[in-house]
């Protein structure tokens, strides 16, 4: 059986290129084989920066024949008097058969024509031959070029192409106008250490022929080489590297056959913060920090860079990059000491010069829409003013830094940047935290802001940003989201969770979306309806996507078709969350099921009634005379006896209690519509029928406090 070799040679390709590549070539190679009914024993997808390759090992020859069932013309217009009609000719040369191949069956539709028809296979080389183009001219990628005169894009021009199967080269050609490229076994290796071309024997020889040429094709093992490398190259320093996983998977794809250069700088730059030289490494240089020790933020004066030139020139390798951050680290030292020559708050003026967004106006402007919106909630939290004034003060100074000499040549440093010079302005320690906290999360997964200031000016920061932003008609869709609300709106809830922070979020959208629509002559009931639907869909998803919570439950917890029961969600975001999990932990804990039947029966009835869903109080809609069974009285007494439970779970949230007493009056219920004394709800006494219904609206307003039931599926 077979082994095929795809290698498309190139100039050197970005390494977020080659990772994205080969990623998609992993999924849609192995689609492709399936589609076409070729099997494998394994497809391997490499690549470096100067090729794609993809080895697939034991295909079939050719593909298996296809035999298929063709239904075809109804048999009575297939043949008049015993002979075929043109129907019945044009479609056995369609299928390829004769018509003495044609089986007459009959169907629901009377008798028709079928034949049998048997595909022979083809050979693998013809397909794959075929299936080379695709692969290689389907990958999506950023900022993909032209070359040369032809129409032909990738992400770099492409310059040799090796197509083996097994020891024979597959007749492929790449067309780029004036410039033809020709499959072959010839393939280009390490540009240093083996600048001459190899020929690659047979497709299994691959990665063996490029090894032996200073070319280690597999990523993964590579990653392993130099995550080794690194760690041994700094046992003389007694020092600790750092290997972060992007930095590791980018140096992965910018070098083929890689080595550990240790490269040193001068001590007195270890006086700028941490943040800023390894922003310089990491980012910038792509180097590996050395600490001093594993559980250290302390640095060394030592980098490790990561080579694709000759091992035995490491010395003059090193020096030129040292070369290369000494003239980085001494630009950020002028920066910082420049930075530290005047307060922080004295970049606020600055400020006016930064566009936030073209109809908003500045940063500075939205500095102080940020100091409104952290007022009111500071209001709502109700906090001392000691808070209240260190709020206040981060607010105003949380997006100082941006105008700064440090932020500007390294934006990666908004907000680290800030916290260092608040510090040296004599700035308080919760004023300084908070200004480098406001951005957390900043992204899925990221920490959450720990402080209460961090927290409250981060909420403050991102209301205003949404309300902004959607003030002006600019609403995510599903392919765009430019401003990244939904991480805005997710980072909303997240740390209102995370904090416990007792916020009214419909109030702070309706008070920022008015003042928002004073200012812009807005709409602003249009603007809320949109925030609260929009904050409605990200509470559902990161109830079930972060929270695992079954779908239904979240239908349950924030209504289905009921504006008003889903307000509740935006009024209390910690409600919300609390009667989510426990709805979930009860299903899980079998306690659901025992209750469902009792409650999801009485609020389906309790539909056709007219008592609203805010009344828990049975003394003041039941009318006890008009009781005609002990069940009427039984499930009456049992529901005064409900009240306070549901009014500790409104104030505490703490919904056992709730569920335990409607486990309780689940006899009651049982016994008014099916026991002894069952009753019709539905009597022709139209004041007893209001009556029952009455009894069965509580039952269902009590079940409401934690979730409208109707929304629940059983036995999902």
């Amino acid at each position: 059986m077979p082994n095929f070799l795809l290698e498309v040679g190139t100039e050197e390709l970005p390494a977020s290129f080659v990772s994205s590549a080969v990623k998609q070539w992993k999924q849609r190679i192995p689609q492709s084989l399936e589609t076409h009914n070729l099997t494998s024993d394994a497809v391997e997808v490499y690549g470096t920066p100067r090729r794609l390759a993809v080895l697939i090992t034991n295909l079939p020859a050719q593909q298996p024949d296809k035999e298929e069932e063709v239904k075809g013309p109804p048999a009575q217009a297939a043949f008049k008097d015993g002979k075929p009609t043109p129907a019945a000719s044009g479609f056995a040369k369609k299928q390829g058969v004769d018509v003495a191949d044609f089986e007459i069956r009959p169907t629901e539709k009377g008798e028709f024509i079928f034949v049998r028809k048997k595909t022979p296979g083809r050979p693998v080389a013809e397909i794959l031959t075929e299936f080379v183009k695709e692969w290689i001219f389907n990958l999506e990628g950023k900022r993909l070029m032209r070359w040369g005169d032809g129409d032909v894009r990738f992400s770099r021009p492409i310059r040799w192409l090796v197509a083996l199967l097994d020891d024979a080269v597959l007749p492929i050609e790449l067309d780029n106008g004036s410039e033809v490229i020709k499959s072959d076994r010839l393939t280009h290796t390490h540009r240093v250490l083996h600048p001459q071309p190899v020929t690659i024997p047979q497709a299994s020889d691959y990665l063996t022929t490029l090894r032996s040429a200073f070319v280690i094709v597999d990523a993964d093992e590579r990653a392993t080489t130099i995550k080794e490398k690194v760690l041994s190259s700094v046992q003389n320093l007694d020092g600790h590297v750092e290997i972060y996983p992007d930095l590791l998977e980018e140096v992965t794809n910018l070098v083929e056959f890689p080595s550990a250069v240790v490269g040193k700088f001068e001590a007195d730059f270890l006086e700028l913060p941490t943040e800023v030289i390894t922003t310089v490494m990491v980012s910038h240089q792509r180097y590996f920090p050395v600490f001093k020790s594993a559980n250290s933020k302390e640095l060394l004066p030592y980098f490790v860079t990561i080579s694709n030139g000759d091992p035995a020139k490491s010395d003059i390798i090193a020096v030129g990059n040292e070369r290369v951050i000494r003239a980085r680290l001494a630009d950020g030292k002028f920066f910082y000491d420049s930075d530290l020559k005047k307060p922080l708050e004295s970049f606020l003026p600055q400020l006016e010069k930064v566009t936030f967004q073209e109809d908003l106006g500045s940063v500075r402007a939205k500095v102080d829409r940020i100091c409104q919106n952290a007022a009111a909630i500071t209001t709502q939290l109700q906090l001392t003013p000691e808070e209240t004034n260190n709020i206040q003060r981060a607010a105003l100074l949380c997006k100082a830094d941006l105008v700064s000499q440090m932020v500007y040549e390294f934006p990666e440093l908004q907000g680290i940047m800030g916290e260092k010079y608040a510090a040296k302005s004599g700035e308080s320690p919760e004023v300084a935290t908070a200004i480098i906290e406001h951005y957390l999360p900043k992204g899925a997964g990221d920490n959450l802001p720990e402080t209460l200031t961090g927290q409250i000016v981060g909420l403050a920061d991102r209301l205003d940003t949404l309300v902004s932003i959607f003030g002006l008609g600019m609403i995510p869709t599903s392919s765009s989201d430019p401003f990244a609300l939904r991480r805005a709106a997710n980072a909303i809830v997240n740390i209102t969770w995370f904090a416990n922070l007792a916020i009214n979020l419909q109030e702070l959208i309706e008070v920022i979306a008015s003042n928002f629509a004073t200012t812009y002559n807005k709409d602003a009931g249009k603007l809320v309806t949109a925030l609260k639907d929009f904050f409605r869909q990200r509470i559902r998803t990161l109830l079930q996507e972060e929270k695992s919570i079954d779908y239904d439950l979240v239908n349950a917890v924030l209504g289905e078709n009921d504006a008003e029961y889903a307000d509740r969600a935006l009024i209390d975001l910690l409600d919300v969350r609390d009667r989510a999990l426990f709805l979930q932990q009860i299903r899980n804990d079998g306690t659901l099921d025992q209750i469902y039947e009792t409650v999801n029966r009485s609020t389906r009835l309790a539909a056709q009634g007219d008592l609203d869903f805010i009344q828990l109080n049975p003394t003041a809609t039941i009318n006890p005379e008009l009781f005609q069974k002990s069940s009427e009285q039984a499930l009456y007494n049992g529901l005064i006896e409900l009240v306070p439970e549901t009014e500790s779970a409104k104030r505490s949230r703490n919904y056992r209690q709730l569920v335990t007493e409607l486990e309780k009056i689940a006899p009651a219920v049982t016994n008014f519509f099916d026991g002894a004394e069952s009753v019709l709800v539905m009597d022709s006494n139209p004041e007893i029928k209001r009556n029952r219904l009455h009894l069965l609206g509580l039952l269902r307003n009590h079940a409401r406090v934690l979730a409208d039931f109707g929304a629940v599926v059983k036995n999902l």
